[in-house]
């Protein structure tokens, strides 16, 4: 399984999201890359599978069921890698919702919006939060956040999930200013267009054009892969990207310049 080629020190790697779409593609890279590696998600038979497929392969993985938006589980699942695993020396948070139908800003509800801060933004401040004491005592720490380059960009009737996306930039850059000072640096990865499962459950639905429609839209003429995010996310987790920090990695095709 391991990437001699590309094998650092290894360390414990947490990504959230890891049942679907990008975050188990994140989690293979950085298994390939030596890390043991614990995936979390709301869908823990999923997070599981993933987590075994790793483990067929010669990689050490966990997968554990978790809601980011409850603190205590978050602590309890942080618990567990630790006790099997051991310190969290990396954390990326892939774990986020999509608005689903367009809603314009007058009709969006207390509801909506509140889940959206809840799980984008909250649940991402809350993973970090749990996991940086680990970091802080080992003098050494990668943190990426999974954003959207719509929270650069702007996005019509979507207000309240640009907002949530546009915060975890705002979280990113404010951790990188506190915590680069002890060795921990902070970057996050706002995607444009990915094929993953939730799009695709978009174009379904009838709320977003055929992917490769939008791919036109494109400056590269393609849309992105779980695996683009991934290698990008790869890199900012080794010691070679330890003079990166607070910065927005557009992994976009061009698409927001």
């Amino acid at each position: 399984m391991t990437d001699p080629a590309f094998l650092a020190t290894s360390r414990v790697a947490v990504v959230t999201g890891g049942a679907s779409g990008i975050g188990p593609a994140i989690g293979r890279r950085l298994a390939l890359a030596g890390h043991p590696v614990a995936l979390l998600d709301r869908q823990g038979d999923l997070a599981r599978r993933h987590a075994e497929e790793l483990t067929a392969q010669g990689a050490t993985a966990i997968g554990i069921e978790v809601d980011v938006t409850d603190r205590d589980a978050v602590a309890l699942a942080m618990n567990v890698v630790r006790d099997q695993l051991g310190p969290v020396s990396i954390i990326v948070t892939s774990a986020g919702v999509d608005v689903g139908t367009p809603v314009p800003v007058t009709d969006v509800t207390a509801g909506q919006w509140d889940r959206l801060i809840a799980i984008n933004l909250t649940g991402t401040f809350t993973c970090i939060q749990a996991a940086v004491p680990d970091m802080q005592a080992a003098g050494w720490g990668r943190i990426i956040t999974i954003s959207s380059s719509s929270a650069q960009s702007g996005a019509p009737e979507r207000s309240h999930y640009v907002a949530s996306k546009g915060g975890v930039i705002a979280l990113t850059k404010a951790l990188a200013f506190e915590l680069s000072p002890q060795g921990i640096t902070a970057n996050t990865i706002p995607p444009s267009i990915v094929d993953t499962p939730m799009a695709q459950g978009g174009v379904e639905l009838g709320i977003v054009p055929p992917l490769d429609i939008l791919a036109t839209m494109v400056p590269v003429r393609g849309c992105g892969t779980p695996d683009d995010i991934a290698a990008a996310t790869a890199f900012l987790c080794t010691d070679d990207a330890g003079f990166i920090t607070g910065q927005i990695i557009g992994v976009n095709g061009g698409m927001y310049i």
